[in-house]
């Protein structure tokens, strides 16, 4: 699948500021589908925050490992040369290009992609004459806005379009306020590189798993009088005796800070291991640990789930991908996505615990419709021809 018209895209993240694997792949998917178009496609780093780095294990100014980190994984996918990295406040700061380049490539791209919404737009950005906000983490922002928070609606004016992995915003069961830009939103979700990501069977495989943080603070949100929570702990509270209800074994690739709820979940049959290394080894132990999983069981944002914003993750796509079944909390993507075979969602624990028994009484058939799924509502290219078709420029 080839474009007739190609365009000169510049895709803004952050992979090289947190440079583990959920962050990577997120862009490095998007980047392959932009460029399997046949595409002219940059990735760009360019804001003023300072790169994690593991080896240092800090935050920091030095900016070795993220610039490293960036370009190994943009040669891994061919896309060698085709990158900058700029600490913005910075003099001579700037790797990959010079920041003269990295100007006029603002000015003469045909669209500017701000995945994750991580960039906020300056002026050399506003050059950029179609800007998107690849919003991949649905309400928080809108919830934000109808509270009337100013950052984030000169962060919506400074784009034209908002394309959102809410695939169920503007429903009648959906209650994220859309605040009066309709107009502005598309909807989308993560594409995954079918290439990279191949199908990995074993029906030996033993856990159910997952990849994530167990408790996060700081971005709570109130609205109409309810706290709406980021935080999945809240979540994983309500399932935390899920392993007593089944023979099924699960565990959970997961940083759990306090101590007490490392003992909590291990008390309640939970198994816990540190995803940081495996996290880190972008191409290797990351994906190589969805391959040797029997399958994903996770929970979602509450904000989603209350809201029905129809939100799907990255991380589950990328289970999918390998063949692997999902079984992940409802936040009505069941409107637009196939359940029942390959993916389930829940609402109770006793959904969960059928939808895990269904998998495992006819585990090859789940696994096999995993991975079409993947294929047929996923692939990357697909989802990014879309994209471009639905802001008008393919």
């Amino acid at each position: 699948m080839k474009t007739q018209h190609r365009l000169r895209l510049v895709v803004l993240g952050m992979m090289g500021r947190c440079p583990f694997g959920g962050q990577t792949w997120l862009y490095l998917n998007w980047l392959r589908a932009f460029s399997q178009l046949g595409h002219d496609v940059y990735y760009v780093e360019d804001a003023t925050s300072w790169p994690y780095d593991p080896e240092q294990n800090c935050v920091t100014d030095d900016c070795r490992y993220a610039v490293k980190h960036v370009a190994d994984c943009m040669e891994r996918i061919g896309l060698r040369d085709r990158w900058a990295y700029q600490l913005a406040d910075r003099k001579d700061a700037c790797w990959g290009m010079t920041a003269g380049q990295l100007r006029e490539l603002y000015r003469s791209c045909d669209v500017l992609l701000n995945i994750v919404g991580a960039t906020d737009l300056r002026d050399e950005h506003l050059a950029a004459p179609l800007r998107v906000y690849v919003e991949t983490d649905p309400v928080t922002a809108e919830l934000r806005l109808a509270n009337g928070d100013e950052h984030t609606r000169v962060v919506f004016a400074n784009h034209q379009f908002i394309v959102t992995y809410g695939e169920n915003y503007g429903s009648p069961d959906c209650g994220v306020p859309l605040n009066g830009l309709d107009a502005k939103y598309r909807k989308t979700r993560q594409p995954i590189d079918l290439e990279l990501w191949p199908m990995a069977f074993d029906q030996r495989a033993p856990h159910f798993t997952t990849i994530g943080n167990y408790r996060q603070q700081g971005s709570d949100v109130i609205y109409r009088g309810e706290s709406y929570h980021w935080s999945k702990h809240h979540e994983w509270e309500k399932f935390i005796a899920l392993p007593q209800q089944t023979h099924q074994t699960f565990e959970l690739a997961m940083n759990v800070d306090l101590p007490a709820d490392r003992a909590r979940l291990e008390g309640h049959g939970w198994q816990l291991t540190s995803p940081l290394q495996m996290s880190l080894d972008i191409f290797g132990d990351y994906p190589r640990y969805f391959q040797e999983s029997r399958g994903e069981f996770t929970v979602a944002k509450d904000q989603n789930i209350r809201l029905r914003s129809g939100w799907f993750s990255e991380r589950d796509a990328c289970y999918l991908a390998s063949g692997k079944p999902v079984v992940t909390q409802d936040t009505g993507f069941g409107t637009i996505l196939p359940t029942g075979a390959g993916l389930f969602a829940f609402r109770t624990m006793e959904e969960a615990v059928t939808a895990i028994d269904r998998i495992n009484s006819d585990y090859r058939r789940h696994c096999e419709h995993a991975r079409e799924i993947a294929q047929d509502w996923f692939e990357a290219r697909k989802i990014g021809a879309r994209l471009l078709a639905d802001i008008g420029v393919s």
